[in-house]
């Protein structure tokens, strides 16, 4: 006999389908009004659990802050390309999946005290990890990179990590944040963000570069 589950709970079953709302349609037009009526509740049960819009925004960015948090601390472990590709492309993973946090970045900090001051805590983290990872390839012979110029080029890697879905979303406003799209953009924002260290790269690992990035868009090197 099967045995059945229990049902989410109704603060969960909000969260997840205001998320899916927010990246499908963007934060500024999705309304309280429309979530309740997605999940079939009364606004009346939407604001019990969540009485404002803002604490829905921040329960979500907290979700966001943890996940990529607990991603970041790797950074210390790359020591090569290959390492750098699959730390890059899960950074990425996690801000496509909270992807309206940066499709409506500048207007949601205008309106959100608590995500002004904490975005700016992300960024730092990141910029941290991407030290971190700068720093581990270079001690492991994979990247010859000066110590001036570190610092740099950690900021210009979490400027692309940061704007790229925007990037995607100029390029093609219809299509480009639709879920079916999510692999290629993932990868192209993953091969961007590790080009840029192209040029400090050790020979064999600029090769291995090319062959990574030639696979996943489906040529050869």
């Amino acid at each position: 006999m099967a045995i059945k589950k229990p049902p989410r709970r109704t603060a969960e079953r909000i969260l997840e389908v205001t998320l899916e709302l927010f990246n499908r349609f963007g934060e500024p037009n999705v309304s309280t009004t429309l979530i309740s009526a997605e999940l079939g509740i009364s606004p009346g049960n939407l604001y019990y659990h969540y009485p404002a819009k803002d604490e829905l925004i921040n329960s979500l960015f907290e979700r966001y802050e943890h996940a990529l948090n607990e991603l970041l601390g790797a950074g210390d472990g790359v020591r090569n390309v290959e390492d750098a590709w699959f730390f890059l492309h899960s950074l990425f993973e996690i801000i496509w999946a909270y992807r309206f946090l940066y499709r409506d970045l500048n207007d949601l900090l205008s309106k959100n005290r608590l995500l002004e001051t904490r975005f700016q805590g992300v960024l730092k983290n990141k910029t941290r990890a991407i030290r971190a990872l700068l720093s581990g390839m270079s001690r492991s012979g994979a990247l010859d990179i000066d110590a001036r110029e570190l610092e740099p080029t950690a900021n210009c890697m979490v400027v692309v990590l940061t704007y790229w879905l925007s990037f995607e979303y100029v390029r093609d406003p219809r299509n480009a944040l639709e879920p079916d799209n999510a692999q290629q953009a993932l990868l192209r924002g993953a091969q961007h963000v590790l080009n840029l260290l192209a040029p400090y790269l050790e020979a064999g690992q600029r090769q291995h570069l090319l062959e990574l990035t030639g696979a996943y868009n489906g040529t050869t090197t």
